[in-house]
Parts: C-alpha cells; structure tokens; sequence
C-alpha cells in the first residue's frame, strides 16, 4: 500500500483503549510511524519508507493529537480592527492549533440562522485551520435552540451571565434554564453574576485603577453563577461547560459536581496572578474573569493535577493597544492567548507542573469528549490527520514580533519557554513548518456526533 505522507520515527501520544470512543482515555508515549491516506490515519506501527509518497522523518519529537483549542473571539464580523478570521486561525497554526472554536460575542452578535451561515461562508477558503463556531443564546432565540444549535459546524450555545456584546446577557435564572430545556449539547457558560456585579461597580467610582478589577469583579462574583447555573442544570439532567474558572471557591464546589459540569481554565489564570500582573502590565492583564492572587492560582493547579479541570483554551480575545490605553475602567477586557496555549503550557510541563500526557488530553482528547466532536482529538485508525509536532526541548523566546494577531502584542513577550510547536499537519497536509505556513487557508469545518 502506499501512503500520501508517513510520519517516521517520533514519539505519539496515543490512547491506551482506541476501542472506545464513549469514554475519554489515558495517553501513552510510543514510538511509531504513522501513514496517512486521503486525509485520514490510516496506519500505526512501523512503515516502511519505500511504502510513502512522501516521508517526515520526525526524530526526537513529539507528535500530539491536533490541539484544540475550544474558546476563542476572532471579532469578525463587526470588529475586524482587532482580529479576523484570517488572521487568527495564521495565529493560532503558528502556535501549532489544528482546530478553533469561535464564539458569538461579534458584531453582530451570532444568534440567528443567517448569521450563523454568513460566518461558515466567511471562514470558507479563509481559515488556515479547522473550525467551528458557537451559537450565542439570548432572550430573543431562546425558543430557537434546539434548531440553531444543529447547525452544521456548530460546536454549542454560548451563555454569557455577566454582561456582553449586544443581547448576549442571561442575566436571570427564569431565560437560563428556558435555554437549558431547549438544547441538547453541552451548553457553555462564562459564569459572573451580574446582579453583584452591578452592586459592587460602585468600588470603581473614586479613584478607580485596574488593580480594583479582581475586588470588583471578585470570586464571590463567579462561585454564586456557578452554583446557580450547576442547580438548575442537575434538577434538569443537564451537562454544563463552565469556561475560564478562577478561584478556589468555583473548583472547591465543582470537585463535588463531575458529572453535570466539565470545567476549563486558562494559561494566563495558571500563570499570572495579582497584584503582580496588574503592576507589570496595567490594562494588558484586565480580563474577565480576572487573574487573581497566588491563593487563587494555586488552587486551579491543584484541581488541575487532581482531575477537575477537563480542558484548557486560550480565551484569545485580542484588542488594539490604543484600546487598551484608555482609562479604566474605559479599557476593554481581554488579551491575545491563541499562539501562546501551546508555548506557555509546555513550559509549565518543563517546570514539572504537570505532565505531557496529562496536557495533551486537556487540548485534545478532553476536548473531542466534552464536545461529540467526529474524527479529531485522538491518534488513531481512521481519525482526521490532523498532528501538533513539537520540541519539548526547544528554547525560544516569545515576543510580540511572532504574534500573528492584528493586535500584535502578548501579556508574555519577553518570555522564555522550553518546548515549542515545531510543525502543524490539517487534514493529512503539512500546513506550518518551523514558523512558516506551507500551505494556507487548509482549515474545514469541524462536525459533531
């Protein structure tokens, strides 16, 4: 037989029990040659060269599952002064992303059938990796779910319970749980409680500077969301999606609520933490939900080694530099993070903060279990080739000069981190090499079981 590509001599991480895909499984390290065939993986074991149209010889990396990475604003339509489609997906395959998962949050916002398929016809022979986009819920489509949400390359509804874009606010307990009856995916939530919210904004009036954004928009603020929307989802036998935890009260109380709700936390809450960050980078650091202290940090650590968090994403969600100059709490929240998941998590796998196998499920396999997602987020017979290769070795510094984004800049420049995406595969075609997009624009969409 001969294979399109054969991938030789690397390590992969590969599932333990292939067999079953109800259920996520461990990763293991094995070295093997991988053939791909139209696409797909076709063959594990070892392959002959002679059997290859074209032959990677790989050795001493490491090939990973194509990273997902499930929560990102690419800001078209409405804002592409910050961010494209183009432009973040050629951020996101420098940083050795296959797959992307858009949200709605955009101009305006996606909550109807045609705006849906207007952003699937903007993606079309754009994106340099694969794709999928959310559903926003609101009180006008709320009846309209179960419909918008069996869109093609649809990957969920998005909840936002703290304010927004435009109608993207479930701000009561009556709106959230029509949307919990009327859907059927995972349903995901960006969990702040919007009633405190408007009551503590009134500790920003004297004097007001970006060190006050965590006390105002403080854990309380986050841990009463997550336990009004984890309440209403099990008296309805509902599976949740909480995105970007961070604090220690939110995953003290979902350790207790594995099976309605799956959790994501992000590098910047795993690697930055106040009053330091917000010293060093002033507006640059201003998120929602906040970075918070040490305290806060380490507990997400904790829950992250101790199996209740599921996934990592980027929550890239980039704005100009002059935008974020203004005045707070003028400025807007948010940060750059697509091109930089990868670099800064396998640093933290360098400075043994956890392992590559445990990383890796939390970008890929985590991720296709969360989500139903078809054919991705394993290696395995008959699966989408899509590969992340990296160096676990390699020493680079990241700077706002590699930053893909129209925002160009990073809360990390100046960083140095070990371990880097060295090449990324999509769909059995070698896309990105060593910094350099091979093959543009070779992203599809992504589908769902």
């Amino acid at each position: 037989m001969k294979y399109d590509l054969i991938l030789k001599n690397a390590t992969a991480l590969i599932p333990t029990h292939p067999q079953d895909l109800r259920q996520r499984s461990n990763l293991i390290k094995e070295k093997i040659d991988i053939g791909i065939s139209q696409g797909k993986i076709s063959e594990l074991g070892h392959i002959s060269p002679h059997q290859g149209l074209k032959v990677l010889d790989l050795n001493n990396l490491i090939i990973l599952p194509g990273i997902i990475d499930s929560q990102v604003h690419f800001r078209e339509p409405g804002l592409t002064h910050k961010e494209d489609l183009e432009s973040g997906t050629r951020a996101a395959l420098l940083g050795g992303v296959t797959t992307i998962f858009e949200m709605p949050n955009t101009s305006p916002s996606t909550t109807t059938k045609e705006l849906f398929l207007d952003k699937l016809d903007r993606a079309k022979n754009r994106c340099h990796t694969n794709y999928a986009f959310y559903i926003g819920a609101s009180e006008e489509n709320a009846d309209q779910l179960s419909q918008l949400e069996s869109l093609p390359h649809c990957c969920g509804v998005k909840v936002f319970m703290g304010s927004s874009t435009g109608s993207l606010l479930v701000e009561d307990d009556t709106l959230l749980e029509t949307i919990l009856k009327n859907t059927q995916k995972r349903l995901v939530v960006h969990c702040e409680d919007e009633q405190r919210l408007k009551e503590r904004k009134s500790l920003l009036q004297d004097h007001p500077t970006v060190a006050l954004h965590p006390l105002w928009r403080d854990p309380i603020t986050s841990y009463n969301a997550v336990k009004r929307l984890v309440t209403l989802a099990e008296n309805l036998n509902r599976k949740v999606h909480v995105l970007h935890v961070t604090c220690q009260e939110e995953v003290e109380y979902l350790a207790h609520h594995r099976r309605t709700a799956s959790v994501e936390v992000l590098p910047q809450h795993l690697t930055l933490f106040a009053p330091e960050c917000y010293e060093r980078l002033g507006t640059k650091a201003q998120q929602n939900p906040p970075i918070r202290e040490k305290n806060h940090q380490e507990a997400l650590w904790k829950a992250l080694t101790s199996g209740v968090i599921d996934v990592i994403g980027s929550d890239h969600a980039p704005h100009t530099l002059e935008e974020k100059a203004r005045p707070y709490p003028q400025t807007p929240s948010g940060m750059p993070g697509v091109q930089t998941l990868l670099p800064i998590m396998l640093n933290h796998v360098h400075n043994n903060k956890l392992s590559l196998e445990k990383l890796t499920a939390l970008l890929t396999e985590n991720v296709r279990d969360v989500f139903n997602i078809q054919n991705k987020g394993r290696i395995q017979i008959g699966f989408d080739a899509d590969f992340t290769i990296i160096d676990p070795k390699k020493e680079r510094r990241i700077e706002n000069n590699w930053i893909q984004s129209k925002s160009k800049w990073t809360v990390f420049d100046g960083m140095k981190v070990t371990g880097w995406p060295m090449i990324s595969i999509i769909n059995g075609t070698i896309c990105m090499q060593e910094d350099e997009i091979l093959i543009p624009n070779s992203g599809t969409g992504t589908n769902f079981a």
